[in-house]
C-alpha cells in the first residue's frame, strides 16, 4: 500500500496556501531541499527563483507593501540567510508583512561546527518580530501558525527555521486556515472621535500628511481636505494617492518635495496624519496639536509628538472625522495661502521639466515620464538621487509608488517591479533606478527573463553615486568611491534576454519611452542624465 504521509514541508505549504501565499521568492540551497521538493510536487505556490538571496527577499517586502498579505522568502542556512537580512530590514523598517523561511543544520548538527552553521535566531533578532526553530515535526504548523498570524496582525518581519532532515520528517498535523486578521479591527471609541473633531476645530491652519496607509481612503481624505480647509503634504510612499491636480495637494515636502511647502507647515496648528508615520524633521511645526491615525499605534514611534493617536484603520476614521467636520467654518485666508504655494510649484516645476540639454537633465526625464507611463501604473523606485528627483518633478496621477521608505537601500527597484508585475500582472510596471542601485541587483536581470515579466526598467545613467557626491559637496569633504564603472547597460540587458533602449537626445525622451513601454517582454531604458547637483540637498 502506498504511504501517503505527509512531509513537513508539504503540510507547510498547504497552510501557507489557506493564508493566501500564491508564490515564495528564494534560492535554492541544500539545507532546504525538502521545501525544494515539496513546492516541485504541487501548483498551488509558485517558487519564484532568484539570483541572489536579498533579491527575494525585496520581492516578498514588495508583495507585502502592494497587497498587504503575507510576503514569503526562502534560503538556506548561514550565508543564505545573512543574505536575505537587506531585504528583510526593509520589511520590518516599513512594517511589510513576511515571513522568512530558511533551512537549518540537521537536527543532531544543531550548535556543532557544522558546515555553515549559526544561531539564526540571533541573526534575525534585529528584525523579526518572532523567530524560532522547529524541534518536532508536529509542532510545524504551531509555528507556522504564531508566525504568520504574528506578521500580519503586527505587520513585520518574522522567521523560522527549520532542520534540514524535519523538511523531509513526515507530519501528523492538518492544516488548517488561519484565523482573519488580515483587516485587523477597529478600535477607536467614541471619545477619541469627539476629542479628534474638537481638536480639529480649532484648527485655523490646518494640514493633512498622508501616507500609503490611506490607501482605502482617497475619497474621503480629499473630502476631508475640503471641508477642513487643509493642504495635503504626502510622504513618497503616498505619493500618487491624491492626484497633482486636485486644489490642496501640496505634493510633498522635505528632501525632494515642494520647496515652497516647508513654511507653510511649519505655520500649521494642527496637524492630521493619516495613513503615515512620516515626520519630516527640520520642515514640521514645533507647537502644532497632531493627530494621528495607525492601526498599531505607537506614540513614540518615530519620535512624532503626537498630541491623540487614534488607534484605528484610515479608512474607517477619516469618513467620521470628515462627516463631524460637516458645518465647520474653514479659514479662506490659510486655504488661499495653500493655494498659492501650490500654484507657485506648479510654474516652478513646469519649468524644471522642460530644461532642456543632454545628457538629460533628471527634471526632464521626469517630465517625460509623466507624459508617458499609465494614469495607474506601478512606479518602483530605488533609493538614491533618481528618489528625490522623482519626488520633485514627476506629477502623479493615480500611480502607486513602491520604495523602501525607512531603510532606504539601493537595490530596491527592480526585484520590487519584479514582484509587482507577479502580483498585478494587468498592471503596468516601472522601475526607476539609478545605476548604482541597479548595478546592486544586475543579475537577476535574468529573473525577470526567465519568467517573461513585462516591466520597463529606467536607468538614470550619470556614472556616479549622484546623491553621495551633493552631500560630501555641502560638507566640503572630499570624496573617493563616487564614481561608477559602469557596463552598457544596454549590452547587459540584451544579453539577459532584454530589450534594450538607448535615447540619443531630450527630445526622443518620450518616443523611446513609449516604445520600451508597448514592448512584450522586460524592456530597459539606457539614459544618459546630467550629474546634476540637487537643489534642496541638506
Amino acid at each position: 500500500m502506498a504511504n501517503t504521509a505527509k512531509t513537513v514541508a508539504q503540510v507547510m505549504l498547504e497552510q501557507l496556501s489557506l493564508y493566501g501565499v500564491e508564490r515564495i521568492y528564494g534560492v535554492v540551497g541544500d539545507a532546504s531541499f525538502g521545501l525544494i521538493d515539496a513546492l516541485a510536487k504541487q501548483d498551488d505556490i509558485e517558487f519564484i527563483a532568484c539570483k541572489h538571496e536579498s533579491v527575494a527577499a525585496f520581492m516578498a517586502s514588495a508583495e507585502a507593501k502592494l497587497t498587504g498579505r503575507l510576503g514569503v522568502c526562502t534560503a538556506t542556512m548561514g550565508p543564505g540567510a545573512t543574505n536575505l537580512l537587506n531585504g528583510l530590514g526593509d520589511a520590518y523598517a516599513d512594517h511589510a508583512p513576511v515571513l522568512a523561511l530558511t533551512g537549518q543544520a540537521p537536527s543532531d548538527k544543531i550548535g556543532t561546527e557544522f558546515p555553515q552553521f549559526i544561531n539564526l535566531q540571533d541573526l534575525m533578532k534585529p528584525f523579526a518580530l518572532y523567530s524560532a526553530n522547529l524541534a518536532s515535526p508536529d509542532a510545524a504548523l504551531d509555528l507556522l501558525e504564531r508566525a504568520a498570524g504574528t506578521s500580519l496582525r503586527q505587520r513585520g518581519v518574522t522567521h523560522l527555521s527549520v532542520p534540514k532532515d524535519l523538511f523531509m520528517a513526515e507530519s501528523s498535523d492538518t492544516s488548517r486556515p488561519l484565523a482573519d486578521v488580515i483587516e485587523g479591527a477597529a478600535v477607536f471609541t467614541e471619545e477619541s472621535l469627539t476629542k479628534a473633531v474638537s481638536i480639529m476645530k480649532s484648527a485655523k491652519r490646518p494640514m493633512i500628511l498622508a501616507g500609503a496607509g490611506a490607501s482605502e481612503a482617497v475619497d474621503d481624505l480629499k473630502r476631508l481636505s475640503d471641508s477642513w480647509g487643509a493642504g495635503i503634504l504626502a510622504s513618497l510612499g503616498g505619493k500618487g494617492l491624491v492626484e497633482a491636480s486636485f486644489p490642496h495637494m501640496l505634493q510633498g515636502i522635505g528632501e525632494g518635495g515642494n520647496p515652497h511647502a516647508s513654511p507653510l507647515l511649519k505655520e500649521a496648528d494642527v496637524v492630521l496624519l493619516a495613513g503615515t508615520t512620516w515626520w519630516p524633521e527640520g520642515h514640521v511645526p514645533s507647537a502644532a496639536q497632531v493627530i494621528q491615525i495607525d492601526r498599531h499605534f505607537d506614540q513614540l514611534e518615530k519620535t512624532i509628538p503626537v498630541s491623540l493617536g487614534i488607534t484605528g484603520n484610515t479608512e474607517d476614521v477619516l469618513p467620521l472625522l470628515a462627516d463631524g467636520l460637516e458645518g465647520f467654518s474653514r479659514s479662506d485666508d490659510w486655504l488661499a495661502r495653500c493655494t498659492d504655494v501650490k500654484e507657485k510649484w506648479d510654474r516652478q516645476n513646469e519649468e524644471e521639466g522642460n530644461t532642456e540639454g543632454f545628457p538629460v537633465h533628471p527634471s526632464r526625464l521626469m517630465r517625460a515620464l509623466d507624459r508617458t507611463v499609465s494614469s495607474d501604473a506601478i512606479l518602483a523606485l530605488d533609493t538614491g538621487d533618481n528618489t528625490v528627483w522623482m519626488n520633485r518633478n514627476f506629477r502623479q496621477t493615480d500611480q502607486t509608488i513602491l520604495v523602501s521608505g525607512y531603510w532606504r537601500t539601493m537595490g530596491f527597484g527592480l526585484p520590487a517591479a519584479m514582484a509587482a508585475k507577479l502580483t498585478q500582472p494587468e498592471k503596468q510596471v516601472v522601475a526607476i533606478v539609478g545605476d548604482g542601485g541597479l548595478e546592486m541587483v544586475l543579475a537577476d536581470l535574468l529573473t525577470a527573463a526567465r519568467y517573461h515579466l513585462n516591466i520597463t526598467v529606467v536607468v538614470l545613467n550619470n556614472g556616479s553615486l549622484q546623491m553621495e557626491v551633493d552631500k560630501l559637496k555641502v560638507l566640503d569633504a572630499k570624496g573617493i568611491g563616487t564614481e561608477l564603472t559602469n557596463p552598457d547597460f544596454v549590452g547587459v540587458a540584451e544579453a539577459c534576454g532584454w530589450t534594450g533602449f538607448r535615447p540619443d537626445s531630450d527630445q526622443a525622451l518620450e518616443s523611446v519611452l513609449e516604445e520600451a513601454l508597448r514592448t512584450d517582454g522586460p524592456a530597459l531604458v539606457d539614459v544618459r542624465t546630467a550629474q546634476a547637483f540637487f537643489p534642496e540637498t541638506e
